[in-house]
């Protein structure tokens, strides 16, 4: 059933085991939700976190998202190793503007990771920055340097020890691997899912969704969906 975003509909029949991996500062409620972030594991540290900021190692929105760690539940995972759920076990998985911060390789085996979890019934949905929609833009603005910003493949600035410490500790932000539709379809399909499909903002294939933005950064976004199948 393809519903408009904020009508998905809710299933009734037992209570969904739902997953959004790669949560970042913005965990749904009602779904268990994973980060890979260092902030994880130090945030859990008494008094470790004024510590780092005191010393600029964190920003300010880094010391309220370890706080939003203890309050939120967030947990810990390295999705591209093994998430922490059985075979088989879950019915949701959602994924947003994470799979980009990955190796091609990596993005390959995290795929298979959420294949290897997901009911046969089970279903997914990606979002991820759209290239042609970057590369379009570039092509009506002409600005390469707006363009090379845009996507998040070079650091911003030199990197000395203390700046490469500080990324250790909040995490990586650059761009890995970038997609289009038809690439990120192929990856799919490699993974074990059989009908990936390409949506448009606020479009769901997928009942109980709730909680999730339909439309999250849909002005550079990429939104595909498919079931596990057998």
């Amino acid at each position: 059933m393809v519903t408009q975003s904020g009508k998905a509909s809710v299933m009734t029949s037992h209570n969904p085991r739902r997953l959004n991996l790669g949560c970042g500062d913005r965990p749904t409620p009602g779904w268990i939700n994973y980060d890979n972030s260092l902030s994880l594991l130090l945030g859990r540290v008494p008094a470790l976190p004024g510590l780092l900021f005191r010393l600029g190692m964190v920003s300010s929105s880094q010391l309220e998202f370890m706080a939003l760690i203890r309050e939120g539940g967030i947990r810990y995972a390295d999705v591209t190793n093994r998430i922490p759920e059985d075979d088989s076990s879950v019915d949701l998985i959602y994924c947003c503007h994470m799979l980009e911060h990955l190796s091609r390789p990596d993005a390959g085996r995290f795929l298979r990771e959420c294949h290897r979890v997901l009911k046969p019934s089970g279903s997914i949905r990606i979002v991820v920055p759209d290239i042609r929609k970057l590369i379009d833009s570039y092509l009506a603005a002409g600005d390469a340097d707006h363009f090379m910003e845009s996507l998040y493949i070079l650091p911003a600035g030199s990197e000395g020890p203390w700046q490469r410490l500080k990324c250790l500790i909040v995490g990586g932000r650059l761009h890995l691997w970038m997609y289009d539709a038809e690439s990120l379809r192929a990856l799919m399909l490699s993974a074990g899912f059989p009908s990936p499909v390409t949506l448009p903002p606020g479009i769901t294939t997928i009942d109980n969704l709730e909680g999730i933005d339909l439309n999250e950064r849909s002005e550079e976004s990429l939104y595909l969906e498919s079931v596990r199948g057998g």
